[in-house]
């Protein structure tokens, strides 16, 4: 990739925003994140997630003076929005979409000199910035989403499209490791379920990207390790798509996808 920083305009994603004078602890009840100490300008990863603790909404919570602007895939915000108000009760809280522009701009110019308007992508350094109705910085190559999906999947960083809805837990997305869970915030929706799995360490399954020759797979292929099923394809483009994996079956197998070889590929902040 060019050392100029890349910006793109992500049209799979929009803004909700919350506001009022009781914001913070209305979703403080309901997210992943904590929201208590969330600063003004400040972006955190986060999740709303089913009483059985599966992933329905991933968010990136962006600290405005007077509330907060969620971040959500596009496709899904007519969803999140009845959602919130379910939840709402007599909370003082008003809840309504917004159509500024979601950017994404990669890498980071070095120490973010101009780049006004962008704050760091918090699930990891290397996704550079996030901007919301900010405008191209001077100097940087104007390119299409494809670009930061590209980006996203060489550095095997699962987004929505890879999550379904109601199907995957939050964990098996890497949600704790990329900053999406306070464990230490107390209570949230599907708490119980997210705790337990990581208290117990039994991780069956993660998201990981996979390497192949010519074109992705369809989405929910099965990925096999010689006759055993290992896991599913995911999103993805040409040469390489995410997957949900066994992890148990994995290790030194040989896998395939429709008779094609293909080969898993851990990123160093995964290796582990």
């Amino acid at each position: 990739m060019t050392d100029t920083p890349i910006f793109a305009e992500l049209k799979s994603r929009a803004l909700v925003s919350v506001s009022g004078d009781d914001w913070r602890t209305f979703l403080q009840g309901l997210v992943t994140q904590d929201v208590e100490t969330l600063a003004a300008g400040e972006l955190r990863h986060a999740a709303l997630l089913s009483p059985q603790g599966r992933l329905l909404f991933d968010l990136l919570i962006l600290g405005r003076n007077d509330g907060c602007w969620l971040d959500v895939a596009a496709d899904r915000r007519e969803a999140l929005i009845p959602r919130l108000l379910m939840y709402r009760l007599r909370a003082r809280v008003e809840i309504a979409p917004l159509e500024q522009p979601v950017s994404a701009l990669f890498p980071a110019p070095r120490d973010g000199v101009g780049a006004p308007g962008f704050v760091p992508d918090p699930r990891l350094p290397a996704l550079g910035l996030r901007g919301y109705g900010a405008a191209p910085p001077a100097g940087v190559v104007i390119a299409e989403e494809a670009a930061w999906e590209a980006h996203r999947l060489a550095l095997g960083v699962p987004e929505a499209a890879d999550f379904g809805e109601d199907k995957t837990f939050p964990i098996e997305a890497n949600f704790d490791l990329t900053h999406g869970i306070d464990f230490k915030k107390g209570c949230f929706v599907g708490q119980e379920t997210t705790s337990r799995m990581k208290r117990r360490g039994q991780i069956k399954s993660r998201m990981l990207p996979i390497a192949f020759d010519g074109p992705p797979p369809a989405f929910g292929a099965e990925v096999l390790a010689g006759e055993l099923r290992a896991g599913q394809v995911l999103s993805g483009g040409p040469g390489r798509s995410m997957a949900l994996l066994r992890l148990d079956r994995i290790e030194g197998a040989t896998l395939t996808v429709d008779g094609r070889p293909v080969t898993v590929e851990r990123p160093d902040w995964l290796a582990a």
